[in-house]
Formats: structure tokens, sequence, C-alpha cells
């Protein structure tokens, strides 16, 4: 029996196969509102067979978004478009899922296609924070813009938002929240050595960096009901040396795990210019965290990193590397890979798709 297509139960959530669609970025909300796109970006991942969908990236805060494009779940107008795109994937057999997220001094940005450096306010940027006032980017090329260091009164609002996003996104029907500590924002750059320099309770030992993303998640816990399971995405690793370990983050996962964290969604890399899981082709190495992570810490782990091929798929699940194997890219490629995979394993491939398919190709 295929691992990859049984059912995964956590808590009153039934995941009906262990297949997950990774939060993929898609750059076109109108002020942080879903659209059109979204609906069919994500129903049709629903209708293709997959079990869970994490929507991508979605600002707490406007200045949260990491273009003008990205999405947002800061006002009622956001949840009130998310609901129906949420309930589509709901009836079609999904699980979904939101990431919840603050750019950070990644934040202010061009669309990818349109270059990606920093905007001016003058050309459609905003203010950026971050745990430091440094700005990403070294040479001052690309993302050039000079993060505002936060204060209390800063880090107090920004939580104050992942509590209002979760409450939001339980209004919207999502069934499960990620929250968003990778990738080199917000809380991951807190957390990261290469960029936090703080000399407060914020910044110095393992400790203290890793305090502003556990006060998040704790706030979160708190209000995201105990039924409905909570991840967190962590850059397990910096690709650094002077930087995140995949040790620290076990022990990030472990404390998280003390905090009601359900799962850990292990990717890598992003905190700086030379810490990005690109350099080197190393997006792969980031399977073999998420075993790590689930061995050492004792918690249930998402895999992501070039899943492309079923059979590979079937083995980071078997192996018990992860409960959950995400695919991201090869999702774009191909919608109904639930279906060609269920197909290469020898699975029945009725059921996985939708009936109104199903019916006609399975």
């Amino acid at each position: 029996m295929s691992q990859l297509f049984s059912p995964l139960k956590v808590k009153d959530v039934t995941f009906r196969n262990r297949i997950g669609v990774a939060p993929m970025c898609q750059y076109s909300s109108n002020d942080g509102v879903a659209t059109n796109w979204h609906m069919v970006h994500l129903g049709s991942r629903a209708v293709g067979g997959a079990g869970l969908i994490i929507a991508e990236a979605t600002a707490v805060m406007p200045n949260g978004r990491i273009t003008p494009g990205c999405a947002g779940i800061w006002s009622d107008a956001h949840t009130e478009a998310l609901i129906p795109i949420v309930q589509f994937q709901a009836e079609h057999g999904a699980v979904p899922g939101i990431q919840l997220a603050h750019a950070g001094r990644k934040g202010s940005a061009a669309r990818p296609w349109d270059g990606g450096a920093h905007l001016s306010n003058e050309d459609g940027g905003y203010d950026i924070i971050g745990p430091f006032d440094e700005p990403f980017d070294s040479d001052g090329v690309r993302l050039w813009k000079q993060p505002r260091m936060m204060t209390q009164d800063d880090i107090d609002e920004v939580q104050d938002a992942f509590v209002a996003a979760a409450k939001r996104s339980l209004d919207a029907g999502y069934k499960l929240v990620e929250v968003h500590g990778a990738h080199g924002y917000l809380l991951h750059s807190f957390f990261s050595p290469l960029v936090n320099k703080r000399s407060d309770k914020y910044g110095g030992s393992l400790e203290n960096r890793a305090r502003m993303m556990l006060e998040t998640v704790e706030k979160v816990r708190a209000v995201w009901p105990e039924n409905l399971p909570l991840a967190v995405r962590l850059s397990v690793t910096d690709w650094d040396e002077d930087g995140l370990t995949v040790e620290d983050n076990i022990q990030m996962a472990k404390w998280l795990k003390e905090r009601g964290v359900d799962f850990v969604d292990c990717s890598a890399g992003g905190a700086s210019q030379s810490s990005r899981s690109s350099i080197g082709n190393r997006t792969a190495e980031q399977i073999g965290f998420a075993g790590q992570i689930r061995d050492a810490a004792d918690v249930m782990t998402m895999a992501v990193g070039t899943i492309t091929e079923a059979h590979q798929a079937e083995r980071v699940i078997a192996s018990g590397q992860a409960e959950i194997a995400l695919l991201a890219r090869q999702m774009l490629r191909d919608p109904y890979w639930p279906f060609h995979a269920a197909k290469a394993l020898g699975v029945e491939t009725k059921p996985v798709m939708s009936v109104q398919n199903g019916f006609f190709v399975g």
C-alpha cells in the first residue's frame, strides 16, 4: 500500500493523502485582496487531488508584504475575498491552509517579473522594519532599503497583527495555519545571527534571538483552536558558517513543540545574500533536514525541496522523513500531479481527482 496516499489525521483534521502544495507567492493581489487568479490557482490543485494546500505568504500588515502585489489578511475585506476560495478547496477534498507572514527588511520590493528590487516610497514602496537597521543587500544594489530597527512597541504591534490574522484565518474557514519563520523574513531575521545584532532581550544568545518567533507563535496558538493543527516554517540552516545550524533549529523545533506546534515545515536559507538554497543547488538537501528535525525534536514535519517524482515522494513518507511531502514548482507545472503520482505508484486513481474529472479519466 502506498504511504503517500494514506490518510493522516491530526487533531480534528484528516488529510486525504500526504501530498501538500507548498505556499507559493503569486504577486497577484489587489491591495492584499485575493482575486480570481487565486481561485483558479488554489482551486485547481484541490481538484487535482492534493491533500493539503497552503496559500502563499499572506501579510499580517501592509508593510509586511514582500511586494505591493502580495496577499494580505489585515482587514475584513481580505477575509471576505478568501471565504469562497477556501470553501471551494474544502468542497473538493483538500485541507485549506494559509501561511501568515511579515516580510521584514525584504518587503517593499517590485514583483519578480518587474526586477524584484526595492521600490522607493515614491514608486509604490513603503517603509520597512527589522530586528536591526542593516539593509538586506550589503552592496546596496537590489534590496537596498534600510529598515528601521524595531522598538518594543513595534514588536508588540507585529505580534498583535499575527494574532488578528490567525483569527481572520479561522473566520475564512482555514483548517491549518502556518507561521512563516524562514527565508530571511521578519521572524527568521530575528532568529538568525547573520541579521540580528540587537543587544536587548531579543538579541545575543540563541534563546534571546528565538524570543520573537516563540512569543509570536505562543500568541497565535492561544487564539488558534486546539483542535486544528498549527505549523511553523523554518529555515533549518542558514547555509553560512556564521548563521543558524541544524542543531539550532532542532532546539527551536523543541521549543515550538512545547508551545503547541504540530508541524515543522523544513525549508532553508534566505537570511542574507550569501545564504540562499539555490547557491550550489542545495535545495534537495532540505528533505534530509525534515528527517533530522522529526527524529531529534519528536515533532511531525513537512518536507520540501525539489520533490518532483512519485517514487521520490513515496520514499519521503515511507522512510519516516516527514508526514507530508510538499511540492511547489512541480505543482505549477502539473496541477494534477497527485493523479499522475497515483498512476505511477499503482494506486487506484479514480478517487484521487474530483468526481467531475475522476468519473471520466480515473
